[in-house]
């Protein structure tokens, strides 16, 4: 019975150490964002980390999505005013949209209507995208803002505290 008591203790005090000597993952402020490769609406792939340099804004959304669609004005503003801004780690402000989506023409109609010009990028597999999944996706919208070495700033910020963030990384 000792034995078995001391085996259990040994092995508790290992699983112990290894969670507090573990390196964080997922989407931990300070950590680097997982890596996206999809497809635009014309077929063309970009990489999340093409846009290493830049101040990035990672945008889940989709057309069906009530609050997605609203926040899309918001977020045109945003591009427009920061696109050629100067950052603490980067030089321009990106968003990259990621869409969750099944229907490539809803999407591509959506952008066209709404004269989105940031990038956009889907697999068209909805709530089964892997993306969705290496990002925990629960709901729309979500969005991850990264900096130009690709570690995440902030998560889930829209409007004003959005835009406070993106401000606390201008260079002034």
């Amino acid at each position: 019975m000792r034995i078995f008591a001391l085996a259990f203790a040994l092995l508790l005090m290992g699983g112990i150490h290894s969670a507090l000597m573990a390196q964080p993952t997922g989407l931990v402020l300070g950590n680097k964002s997982p890596e996206i490769k999809l497809t635009t609406t014309k077929g063309d792939t970009i990489t999340l980390s093409s846009l290493k340099g830049k101040l990035v804004l990672i945008d889940f959304w989709g057309t069906w999505c009530a609050p997605c669609v609203e926040e899309q004005v918001d977020l045109a503003r945003l591009y427009k005013k920061y696109k050629l801004a100067s950052f603490t780690n980067g030089k321009g402000f990106e968003i990259y949209g990621v869409a969750l989506e099944a229907k490539k023409p809803n999407w591509e109609t959506f952008i066209t209507k709404n004269k989105i010009n940031w990038i956009q990028v889907s697999d068209l597999k909805f709530w089964r995208s892997p993306v969705a999944k290496a990002y925990n996706i629960q709901e729309l919208p979500f969005n991850v803002l990264i900096d130009g070495k690709g570690v995440i700033l902030a998560k889930n910020l829209h409007g004003k505290e959005l835009e406070m963030e993106i401000g606390k990384n201008l260079i002034k």
